[in-house]
């Protein structure tokens, strides 16, 4: 694999963001649907996200410009008897554009940044407001060495990331590291997910995996929440933290299946007011998780 396209899939792993977390992969593109119910609950979530990068070559010193695109669909099933009306909060979308830029600083760094534009939003006024906008932001610095034994090099990544959602007004770090230490086996340490994988050959792969999840939505019509403070409603997030195993199938060098199933270790889906503090917790029971789709990587 020329030297070119290991960086250039390497700053892909910068591309994409939760609402938390900074979500690292070197896809181009991809379609997923996510499911999982709600323990002692009648509601479930389901979410169906795409998105597709386009990497521009700026220069012959492996200068990139990658615009990308995303959008994610939650149908959040909330079927729960409650004090307040639930009929604004069973769908929300997630439309994002984010352009990125890289570039080497020695022969084995690189640099990245990424500044992008979040609409995630109920959208029940039939427009956009400006409470649905999230501006994200971040910065990484990425040390790639070749390992010429096995298929990828390991590599490190070092990084901030921001996020108007966060409730933190400061940039949170990423830290990320990936080693294939085995012509069977590797591991990544560290944010967004962790994982063991094991390779049965060029098809088959499986992997044990511990990472983070959610969502962010503004919810256009506010409404109050009976509590002791009695807040006003205005957002809603959730913050998931699951592990699982998880299969892939290469159809060839860059298609591929994928499946996941795990379980919650921490399911925390909440109502927010105007300050990004907690007004109501909807549901923290841990629960069955599943992810499946395809994907198209270069790496």
């Amino acid at each position: 694999m020329c030297r070119p396209v290991i960086f250039f899939g390497l700053f892909l792993l910068l591309v994409g963001a939760t609402t938390k977390v900074s979500a690292q992969t070197t896809d181009l593109a991809r379609i997923e649907y996510t499911y999982f119910p709600q323990s002692n609950s009648d509601n479930s979530f389901r979410r169906f996200r795409s998105f597709a990068n386009f990497p521009i070559r700026l220069n012959e010193k492996e200068a990139y410009l990658i615009p990308g695109v995303e959008y994610r669909n939650v149908n959040f099933m909330y079927e729960d008897s409650e004090n307040f009306n639930t009929q604004n909060l069973d769908r929300f979308h997630s439309f994002k554009g984010n352009l990125a830029y890289t570039f080497k600083l020695s022969e084995d760094w690189r640099f990245a940044a990424e500044a992008g534009l979040k609409i995630a939003s109920n959208l029940t006024t039939d427009k956009v407001i400006n409470d649905d906008l999230i501006y994200i932001g971040s910065v990484y610095f990425v040390k790639i060495k070749e390992d010429e034994r096995y298929v990828e090099p390991w590599r490190l990544i070092l990084g901030l990331n921001y996020s108007t959602t966060t409730g933190f007004p400061f940039p949170l770090p990423i830290v990320n590291y990936y080693k294939r230490f085995h012509p069977n086996w590797s591991y990544t340490v560290g944010t967004p997910k962790s994982n063991l994988k094991h390779y049965f050959n060029d098809k088959h792969s499986m992997q044990a995996f511990v990472t983070l999840d959610g969502f962010f939505a503004n919810i256009q019509e506010n409404f109050r929440v009976q509590t002791p403070s009695n807040g006003i409603a205005e957002s809603i997030s959730m913050t998931i933290l699951l592990s699982g195993l998880g299969y892939e199938y290469n159809f060839t060098d860059h298609i591929s299946f994928y499946t996941y199933a795990g379980y919650t270790l921490l399911n925390d889906i909440r109502l927010r007011d105007k300050d990004m503090e907690d007004l109501y917790t909807i549901n923290k029971t841990n629960t069955f998780y599943a992810r499946g789709g395809l994907k198209f990587s270069i790496l």
